[in-house]
């Protein structure tokens, strides 16, 4: 066998195919018998660059977290959809990286909590600001962790909250003024802007105004430079 078979069997792997598949596949391609067990000799090296990867000593200082999770298919018995819990750093300079991930069957706290400990035991001590998709109680998890931490709500789920709520008819509309908030050039502009937003639609839709006014995150990236 050759490098580029060994690419070929891991890519294979990495789709989610057992080795009695890849095996198949294999013979089909090369006329070469391939036994589960080179097979899965070969496909070890992802799983040491999992572990590689999950022990990994992180960088102290990141200036954003994004923290959401995605549903993906997973093959265990059979195959799932289960829940990737996915931590994303941007660093001082700019640059993406990617920090660690969790797998539960659903999005859940204690994932959460479970991810960002593991985070701080890897060297990441002083996270700028967090960025989350507002699951109930993840806010009180990261300060638990990270106390002096900033937090923002992530307004594209806001959005997708309130485009939920709203007529299909007034959607654009609601829409459209509550992007108005996030493009002023200061807080303060921003909070006024907000309170007109409640004023104009408050009366039609007081749930959406009601989960506006009890969040205390919807505006925390104004108090960062521009660049940020």
């Amino acid at each position: 066998r050759d490098t580029k078979t060994e690419e070929i069997i891991v890519n294979l792997f990495q789709t989610g195919l057992t080795t009695e598949e890849i095996s198949i596949i294999v013979e089909s391609l090369y006329d070469k018998k391939y036994s589960k067990s080179t097979i899965s000799n070969i496909t070890d090296q992802v799983i040491a660059n999992v572990e590689a990867f999950k022990q990994k000593q992180l960088e102290s200082e990141f200036a954003v977290i994004y923290l959401d999770a995605t549903y993906i298919p997973l093959r265990r018995d059979t195959v799932s959809k289960e829940a990737v819990h996915i931590a994303l750093g941007i660093k001082m300079d700019g640059s993406k990286e990617l920090l660690g991930y969790a797998i539960y069957p659903n999005e859940a706290i204690s994932a959460w909590e479970t991810l960002l400990l593991d985070l701080k035991s890897r060297g990441l001590t002083k996270p700028l600001l967090f960025v989350t998709d507002g699951l109930k109680g993840i806010e009180e998890t990261i300060l638990s962790i990270y106390p002096k931490a900033d937090i923002q709500r992530c307004l594209v789920h806001v959005m997708r909250n309130i485009a939920w709520k709203v007529r299909v008819s007034d959607r654009s509309f609601v829409l459209n003024d509550f992007k108005l908030i996030r493009k002023q050039s200061n807080k303060i502009d921003a909070m006024n802007c907000l309170n007109d937003f409640i004023l104009k639609w408050g009366k039609t839709y007081p749930k959406v105004i009601e989960s506006l006014k009890g969040n205390e995150y919807l505006l925390t990236f104004f108090d960062y430079p521009e660049a940020i």
